[in-house]
């Protein structure tokens, strides 16, 4: 089955990955990741322009108990990031799956995103992380 555009998908590493209308993949910190991390003060996100592919490093995020890796999820060219959050880390915890994305990608192998965790998947897989 094909996955429906604002279907979230899941890495294991805690990424989120969302199809979009217009093809391209927003990523950001699952609720898990971040409830894990604790506040958020800070990311680093990959330049506009980087190709990435799927596991690499694409970006990191601080809170106020740890640093982690962002990895990508899938593999791709980093087509836009998230400004706001970048001003604004605490979106990461108020809003992951919304409003506290991290960057877009368009897509070199749209046959990663079915690779991809689906919910009931993830949350059985991070229940037992």
């Amino acid at each position: 089955m094909s996955q429906t555009p604002s279907e979230l998908k899941y890495a294991s590493s805690h990424e989120w990955a969302r199809l979009e209308e217009d093809g391209t993949v927003t990523v950001g910190i699952t609720d898990h990741a971040q409830a894990a991390l604790g506040d958020v003060v800070f990311v680093e996100l990959p330049d506009v322009g980087t190709v990435l592919a799927a596991g690499d490093d694409a970006g990191v995020v601080e809170s106020v108990k740890a640093a982690a890796d962002v990895y990508m999820p899938i593999s791709g060219e980093v087509t836009e990031v998230n400004e706001a959050l970048r001003g604004d880390p605490s979106l990461a915890n108020s809003d992951p799956l919304g409003a506290g994305w991290f960057f877009k990608v368009k897509l070199s192998d749209p046959a990663q995103v079915e690779a991809l965790l689906d919910e009931t998947a993830y949350t059985t897989f991070s229940a037992n992380a």
